[in-house]
């Protein structure tokens, strides 16, 4: 039983540390991209941005992101069964590797070529990918090395 605790609680909080990370994250490639065309954004703007991004952006994002980590983290544990890497690698790179995919899928079905504007660009995705590894690792540290 402490075991399913031990998943159920590094699975919730993955999706937060994912979720928010990439949240943020998406936010300060937008506002970035805003400057470049010569937008004055200022600290409180950015902060003020992000706030309402959390609010309004964070949720959808959760769900993509919990559709992810629940097909990538499960297919983790199987895959350490073979791998001898440490386990942080594992379900961080499988993280990375299942938002990735999400994002490949979800704007394959978009009407516009990308529903995440960070992901337009590959230093935008790779961070955005860097937030999901974020919560593999939160993940692998909350279950232990008995996944």
């Amino acid at each position: 039983m402490a075991r399913w605790r031990a998943r159920l609680l590094g699975f919730v909080l993955a999706l937060l540390v994912a979720t928010l990370s990439g949240s943020l994250i998406q936010t300060q490639f937008n506002l970035a991209a805003l400057a470049a065309l010569g937008a004055e954004i200022s600290l409180a703007t950015r902060l003020s941005t992000s706030f309402h991004d959390l609010l309004g952006f964070a949720p959808l994002y959760a769900g993509l992101m919990a559709a992810a980590l629940s097909a990538s983290l499960p297919l983790a544990a199987l895959g350490r069964r073979w791998l001898p890497l440490p386990a942080g690698l594992v379900y961080a790179a499988a993280a990375a590797l299942g938002v990735w995919l999400a994002f490949m899928v979800v704007d394959a079905m978009a009407p516009m070529p990308t529903l995440i504007a960070a992901t337009r660009s590959l230093t935008g995705t790779l961070a955005m990918l860097a937030g999901a590894a974020l919560g593999g690792l939160v993940y692998a540290r909350c279950v232990g090395r008995r996944s």
